[in-house]
């Protein structure tokens, strides 16, 4: 693409901006400097930060200057929640936190060259501050009229009320604007739809303090075509930590992505060419089944987020589980991580005879493959029953504690698709 802003507007990435068209000169002008800013509420970030640090990521390869901010300050207060106040953090869990999420951001930027990257964290600018300083240099500019618009303050006071600590939220972020543009000449700020307030405030902030102009620019919050809300599964949010959320469900999510939204996707977080995309899209539209367009998206994003290694190595373990490789060639963090994803059972040591787990029609109705015993055996019966990738003939076998994986593991499938772990605990 010629330019940053012809790039995120046939990826839909733009909701609202303060003058697109004078971004857009800007931007073609030379390097300007932006920034987006994530606040250490919890001890990593999660796939709806992605949208936000892969659309700065698409400046910096336009030749712009990010500023990665971390916000030890703002962390400490929290952005307003419609559904409630925030629980208040201790300080030192905060600044553990502020360290794991910038080293989450130095993944995704480059901090060398001539438009290298520059981390930055809010507590640097605002620890110093008195009360009475912000008040008068700060407070003053806003009208409390225009806070209690915003949606959130909305939200909340019309559900009970918001304490004045996160009523105060907006000066803080505002603050940060002015004092990167002060420090770096940052002239625009990012976020998703929903920070349109913070943001706007803080370019009225530049405006008054500064004399100066700055631009603001939205994107779409990411919506699901089934309701459910995006970078949500049944387990919980998909975070960019693998201790979090391993790479294997992290692979997993971007696999079985509905048909619906795979298009939104492709264009919001993959960074192939439009042709590209174009023919992934294409190719759903032919071979759904194929699912080539969300084998894509897994293979790029995994490896993006978690390296290489780990995507072979959650790619290995998908086809492992399903029939298509050997799970003896996975890692034991690898196939534990998968396995918790699936249904799975524990079954104590001292409940083995003579090193030898329960029978097979056992532990398939145990772990939830089918629904019964009787079940177990005519799925046996039926030859779709498989141990460890291995076809089970007779119900009643039972596999020795010397052929588990890794000492601890059973795998257990029924048919092509389901699949479940038995885990065998000896302490």
């Amino acid at each position: 693409m010629s330019t940053i802003i012809d790039e995120l507007t046939w990826r839909g990435l733009i909701a609202q901006s303060t003058d697109l068209d004078a971004l857009r000169a800007a931007t073609a002008a030379g390097p300007i400097t932006l920034y987006c800013g994530f606040d250490p509420t919890a001890p990593s970030l999660h796939l709806g930060n992605l949208v936000q640090i892969l659309t700065v990521r698409r400046f910096q390869q336009h030749g712009h200057r990010p500023l990665a901010l971390v916000g030890g300050a703002t962390g400490l207060i929290g952005d307003p929640k419609e559904t409630g106040e925030r629980t208040l953090n201790p300080r030192d869990v905060v600044e553990g936190w502020v360290d794991r999420i910038r080293e989450q951001l130095e993944r995704f930027y480059d901090f060398e060259g001539p438009n290298a990257a520059v981390a930055v964290n809010n507590l640097d600018w605002t620890e110093g501050i008195s009360v009475l300083e912000f008040l008068r240099d700060i407070g003053k500019h806003f009208s409390v009229n225009r806070m209690l618009d915003r949606e959130a303050v909305a939200a909340r006071l019309a559900a009970g009320g918001i304490s004045y600590t996160e009523f105060s939220y907006q000066l803080l972020q505002s603050f940060d604007f002015v004092e990167l543009f002060r420090r770096y000449g940052c002239t625009l700020q990012t976020g998703g739809s929903d920070q349109w307030g913070n943001i706007t405030a803080g370019v009225d902030l530049i405006r008054r303090m500064e004399g100066q102009s700055a631009h603001a620019l939205t994107t779409p919050l990411m919506t699901k075509a089934d309701g459910t809300k995006f970078g949500k599964t049944e387990s919980g949010t998909v975070w960019l930590d693998a201790g979090l959320t391993s790479p294997y469900a992290f692979f997993q999510f971007w696999l079985n992505a509905d048909d619906r939204d795979v298009a939104q996707y492709l264009r919001t977080f993959s960074f192939r060419p439009q042709e590209e995309i174009d023919a992934l899209l294409a190719a759903l539209a032919e071979r759904p089944q194929a699912r080539e367009a969300q084998r894509a998206l897994a293979t790029e994003l995994t490896a993006l987020v978690h390296g290489d290694a780990e995507r072979a190595a959650a790619e290995a373990a998908g086809r492992a589980l399903f029939g298509q490789g050997d799970l003896a060639d996975l890692p034991a963090a690898t196939l534990t991580a998968a396995l918790a994803e699936a249904p799975n059972v524990e079954i104590p040591a001292a409940e083995l005879v003579d090193g030898l787990l329960p029978a097979y029609d056992d532990l398939f109705a145990r772990v939830g493959l089918v629904a019964s015993k009787s079940a177990a055996r005519r799925t046996i019966e039926e030859g779709g029953a498989y141990a460890n990738n291995v076809r089970v003939v007779d119900p009643a076998a039972q596999m020795r504690v010397s052929d588990l994986h890794h000492g601890e593991w059973l795998v257990l499938r029924r048919g092509k698709k389901a699949f479940a772990g038995v885990r065998v605990l000896f302490t």
